[in-house]
């Protein structure tokens, strides 16, 4: 059932036009980037001219602080030092070509907006060593959890890395005796190599999602296609959701935009997701079990919804997303915590609420760059649904 899913899907996606979306949002996004150094360098033309044409009473030059604040926007670390130093060269040649005013009065004012000048470069570098360790850690920490999550699916993901290779044996035995035979049964044969290149590849790919998510590699930001990721990452998941009997419905709009982010971090969250409601359904009954996967758009972005019949959170539901917060009796708590703080880092939010008739509903809204689509009106209506009943 789960790989016909994949296959209806893989061919759908491939019935869009991906490049084109990408283009656009990616235009947009980079037209937004650039406006803020403008901004920058506009701004700091402008107090240089009020500062020479002012009084040297005026402390006008104290402005470049707005700009030193801008460029932490734009700038990484050596780009706001520089941003200073040319704060600081504007108020001194500014200082040189103003005429009017109190020589003392301005050289004391410029020692004043040269030592505001100086603090914020300083304090700003500070905040920003101090954030990026925050991040640092909070990778490590997202690493760290996603390993621990691969480590408890270890015996479903050899069932489905096994499920390849046991074809890919039966097929070239096949192929050994439709080649033995008298005469030789090329046809056949052909077909047999043909499943092997077909189920290693599929057992490749398994492969490659688990290498991907286990190692511990820089967050990288780029253009993907959140359907196809989420179709990804429940492969790791179909050997318990076969073994505990369970119902898996999923309801993916097949026009959805690509999204920009961290594409292991994002499928780390959609599996931390899917192995909780897994886990859920297995404490209730055989015949009940049933998870359901959504992907949709509205106004504000693309809405992922992992939906089971469980015994659901209670009323505290938003508090599993607080870290040491569990209601499995060996859980740390950490997983919806880290899930809460990756989304959040992608500019979205993701809450909890009650399924009907019973279980927990967990969903997340990535927000899409504006305009996420300028390629036409028709991309910008929702799509049609694939729905596996």
């Amino acid at each position: 059932m789960f790989q016909a899913v994949s296959s209806q899907r893989s061919s759908l996606v491939s019935d869009r036009t991906p490049e084109r979306a990408a283009l656009a949002s990616r235009s947009s996004f980079t037209s937004r980037s650039a406006l803020l150094p403008i901004t920058a360098a506009t701004l700091a033309a402008a107090i240089f001219v009020l500062d020479t044409l002012t009084d040297l009473e005026i402390a006008a030059a104290a402005l470049y602080v707005a700009v030193i604040l801008l460029s932490v926007r734009f700038c990484h670390r050596r780009g706001v030092l520089l941003v200073g130093g040319t704060c600081v060269a504007l108020t001194i040649v500014s200082y040189l070509l103003t005429r009017s005013g109190s020589a003392y009065s301005g050289g004391i004012n410029g020692v004043i907006s040269l030592a505001a000048i100086a603090a914020t470069t300083y304090l700003v570098l500070k905040i920003e060593s101090a954030q990026a360790a925050i991040d640092e850690t909070r990778a490590q920490l997202a690493h760290v959890s996603r390993v621990t999550t691969l480590g408890e699916l270890t015996a479903a993901i050899a069932h489905e890395v096994n499920q390849p290779l046991t074809a890919v044996v039966a097929s070239g035995n096949a192929s050994l005796r439709w080649l033995a035979a008298d005469p030789p049964d090329i046809e056949d044969a052909n077909r047999a190599i043909e499943r092997i290149v077909r189920e290693a590849t599929r057992a490749s790919e398994i492969v490659g999602r688990i290498r991907d998510l286990a190692k511990r590699a820089p967050s990288a930001t780029c253009w993907f296609d959140l359907a196809e990721t989420i179709s990804a990452t429940m492969t790791l998941v179909q050997g318990q959701v076969k073994q505990h009997s369970i119902a898996l419905r999923t309801a993916i709009e097949t026009d959805l935009p690509l999204v920009r982010g961290d594409q292991v971090q994002l499928q780390q969250v959609i599996l931390n997701l899917l192995v909780n409601a897994v886990e859920a359904l297995a404490d209730v009954g055989p015949g009940s079990r049933e998870l359901r996967v959504s992907a949709t758009q509205n106004g504000q972005g693309v809405v992922v919804t992992i939906a089971d019949t469980g015994k659901g959170f209670g009323p505290d539901g938003e508090r599993m997303f607080d870290a040491f917060t569990s209601t499995k009796p060996q859980g740390l708590g950490m997983g919806l915590a880290i899930a809460r703080t990756l989304i959040e880092v992608h500019g979205g939010r993701i809450w909890t609420e009650a399924n009907q008739p019973r279980g927990a509903r967990v969903r997340f809204l990535l927000p899409l760059p504006a305009p996420t689509r300028g390629t036409g009106a028709d991309h910008l209506e929702g799509g049609k649904q694939k729905n596996d009943r």
